[in-house]
């Protein structure tokens, strides 16, 4: 887009944001959906032909199926500009898709036979139905999923990166049993991929039995046709699951469960965007800073954690809309009202948002370098946090109140070392148990932080 274009636009996506979103601005736009539902139509008349068994459908030579290949390969911005300016005269999108294609067929006799076939047997929504599967399909598979693995791969190489590097955790914002910084990593880690797995499993479904769902005209046109079993083939040679059971529409259900599965994503990256913003905060991490860049018009020294917030406001926005995609989808009146198409249009914005926040999330990981010094500071000042340890030691050797003597010497003080070993020595504990504790420190006391943090990362897909 050119920045004239870009000044006036509307929506971030194509104004601001307009060059981070042009890998999948042809798959979300009207011509990317055009398209798709040119190629549905062609491939269903491809489809007929190659199938035979129709009578009166006219034979299709190579030269013809090639010429109908070049149609969809060779569809642009000056074909979709055409469908837009038959639009105009049909007021019915899908319509002004079928009258496109017999228009081209008029090139020839031989096309020209063809063009009774164009859109035979179809509803609008088998070709849209259909088309935004498409477009959904390719948007996991091409944006969606290799976006979020390579989050988790970045997530899973500063794990193993940091897996011994101890750090203070803190729950309900306040110290506690220390952990290991790899080892918080590979928890969000372990979150997408367990998320991620379940939305790569998610089918999607696809339609194309008539008006409301019964094959009506089918039969009457081709009484002899096998239909249900003629258009689950059909959709599974587009690479997509047949749903045998519709109205006029295909119900949507699947869609629901794909953006659930999305927000699912986000919500998890959210938690993580804000975490990442609260250890900046508190200096366990530093930004690398780049030369040219300005942190505040007015405080020279910033430098903002930019790359999160805006990853957050993103994620919310597209949340916001998934939600709503996947509570109105799947609600239609009777057998079909049109409350769905303006809402699917909308599909791309939210997937704009989330692989925008994505790459935002991304660029903020990659400027982050931990701050050891200052992680073992907050450790070496929160000696207190050994108190769950001291007092599990104490129940092993069988002391019911240890609870209590551990509250009563820690709860609300921050402790010095020699004040936690002078408890320590006062215990009544057998020697060895007593030197352990001795050895403690809140640096040294990570469990298996660090191991957990390299473990190897579960298969979700392959689990039952």
């Amino acid at each position: 887009m050119d920045e004239h274009q870009t000044l006036r636009a509307i929506s971030p996506l194509d104004g601001r944001y307009a060059a981070k979103c042009d890998g999948f601005r042809e798959l979300f736009s009207e011509q990317g959906l055009i398209r798709r539902r040119v190629l549905t139509e062609v491939r269903w008349l491809q489809f007929l032909a190659k199938r035979g068994g129709l009578e009166g459908f006219p034979p299709v030579s190579p030269v013809v199926h090639d010429w109908l290949d070049r149609l969809v390969a060779d569809f642009g911005y000056q074909e979709a500009s055409r469908v837009k300016a038959i639009e105009k005269t049909t007021n019915h999108d899908v319509k002004a898709v079928e009258y496109f294609i017999a228009e081209r067929l008029a090139e020839g006799t031989e096309l020209a036979r063809l063009r009774p076939f164009v859109h035979i047997a179809c509803t609008s929504e088998d070709i849209n139905n259909i088309a935004y599967a498409m477009i959904l399909r390719s948007a996991r598979n091409e944006h969606l999923l290799p976006a979020a693995r390579s989050l988790v791969t970045l997530l899973r190489g500063m794990a193993r990166a940091n897996a011994a590097l101890p750090m203070l955790s803190r729950t309900h914002g306040q110290p506690a049993s220390p952990t290991t910084l790899g080892k918080e990593m590979a928890n969000v880690a372990a979150r997408i991929e367990r998320q991620l797995a379940a939305f790569e499993r998610i089918p999607i479904l696809a339609k194309l039995n008539g008006a409301v769902g019964n094959f009506n005209a089918h039969v009457v046109a081709w009484p002899q046709t096998d239909w249900p079993s003629l258009s689950n083939e059909f959709i599974n040679s587009l690479g997509l699951e047949a749903n045998p059971l519709t109205t006029q529409i295909e119900p949507h259900d699947w869609m629901a469960e794909y953006f659930d599965g999305i927000a699912r994503l986000n919500t998890i990256l959210i938690d993580a965007a804000r975490d990442f913003w609260s250890y900046i905060s508190i200096g366990y991490f530093r930004q690398r800073q780049l030369a040219h860049e300005v942190g505040s018009s007015t405080m020279p020294h910033k430098v903002n954690p930019i790359d999160f917030e805006n990853a957050e406001g993103n994620l919310g926005i597209a949340n916001a809309l998934l939600a709503h995609f996947s509570s109105k989808l799947p609600v239609s009146r009777w057998q079909r009202d049109l409350s769905d198409s303006t809402v699917q249009r909308n599909v791309g914005v939210a997937i704009g948002h989330t692989l925008l926040a994505w790459k935002s999330l991304q660029a903020g990981l990659d400027k982050l370098d931990p701050d050891p010094v200052r992680m073992a500071a907050d450790l070496e000042s929160n000696w207190e946090v050994l108190g769950e340890a001291i007092q599990t030691v104490l129940r092993r050797h069988g002391h019911e109140d240890a609870y209590e003597q551990l509250k009563a010497a820690t709860r609300g003080r921050q402790l010095r070392p020699d004040d936690l070993r002078a408890f320590i020595s006062g215990l009544d504990l057998p020697r060895p148990a007593r030197d352990a504790l001795l050895q403690l420190t809140p640096a040294s006391y990570t469990g298996l932080a660090a191991s957990l943090a390299t473990a190897p990362a579960r298969n979700p897909a392959t689990e039952p």
